[in-house]
C-alpha cells in the first residue's frame, strides 16, 4: 500500500481558507431567531452536514423541524452573503496537489457538509470547474453526514474505486477524522489549517497529521 488510488479532501479550512465565514453565519442565524450559542458549541459541530448542525444547536420542542427548517434557511442565506462581499480564496497550493495526484493517476474528490447550492457558490467563486477533480460530494445527497463515513463512500462510488485500504481521506476537523476512521480508510490524515487545532486533533483518529495540504508530497511517490 504505497500509495492512495483516491484522495478526497474537505472544502473549508481544508482547501478553502476558513476566515470564519461559516461560525458566523451559524451565529447571526441564530440570532436573527432569538438563539446564543457558545464557541464551545459551535467548535462541536464545525464538519458536519450543516443542515445537521443546526438541529443539534437548537433546543428541542414541539415546533423544532419548523424552526431548525427556518434557521438553516437563514444560515445559507447569511453564509451566501459573507461570501459574496468577502471573497472566497483556496488554501495555498490546493490547484497545485489536485494537478499533482491526478498527473500521477490518482483519482481526486471534494466532500463537504454544505449542500448542493452553497458548494456550487463556493466552486465559482474559486472558478474551479468539475473538471479540476473528479468528484464532488455535498451534505444534501447522503443520508447521514460525519462522522458517519458515507460521504467518503459516495466519493468512492462516483470514482469508481472499490478499496477503503486505498483511499486517503483529508480534513480540518475532529469529525473529518472520525469518517474517516469510521469509513477504515488506508490514509486518515488531519489538517491544521482550518477549524480545530492540534490538541483536538491529536486526540481523534488518524494516521498523520499535517500543517496544511501541501505536506502531502512528503507522503507519497
Amino acid at each position: 500500500m504505497n500509495e492512495p488510488e483516491l484522495v478526497i479532501f474537505d472544502l473549508a479550512g481544508t482547501t478553502v481558507k476558513d476566515c470564519g465565514q461559516v461560525t458566523a453565519a451559524f451565529t447571526a442565524a441564530l440570532g436573527q431567531h432569538g438563539m446564543e450559542i457558545t464557541s464551545e458549541q459551535l467548535i462541536s459541530v464545525r464538519g458536519s452536514s450543516k443542515r445537521e448542525a443546526v438541529r443539534r444547536l437548537i433546543p428541542a420542542g414541539p415546533d423544532h423541524t419548523r424552526l431548525a427548517e427556518s434557521v438553516y434557511a437563514s444560515f445559507r442565506e447569511n453564509l451566501a452573503h459573507r461570501y459574496s462581499a468577502g471573497g472566497v480564496e483556496p488554501v495555498e497550493g490546493a490547484e497545485r496537489i489536485f494537478r499533482w495526484l491526478r498527473e500521477r493517476g490518482v483519482r481526486v474528490a471534494l466532500n463537504t457538509g454544505f449542500d448542493r447550492d452553497i458548494t456550487g457558490l463556493l466552486l465559482a467563486a474559486l472558478n474551479w470547474k468539475e473538471a479540476i477533480v473528479d468528484a464532488v460530494v455535498c451534505g444534501d445527497e447522503v443520508r447521514q453526514g460525519r462522522p458517519a463515513p458515507y460521504l467518503i463512500f459516495r466519493a468512492m462510488e462516483a470514482t469508481g474505486t472499490t478499496s477503503v485500504r486505498q483511499v486517503a481521506n483529508l480534513g480540518d476537523t475532529v469529525l473529518d477524522l472520525k469518517a474517516g476512521h469510521n469509513a477504515c480508510v488506508g490514509w486518515n490524515v488531519g489538517v491544521l489549517s482550518g477549524a480545530h487545532d492540534r490538541r483536538l486533533m491529536e486526540r481523534a483518529p488518524h494516521t498523520h497529521l499535517l500543517q496544511s495540504i501541501t505536506e502531502l508530497q512528503q507522503l507519497w511517490f
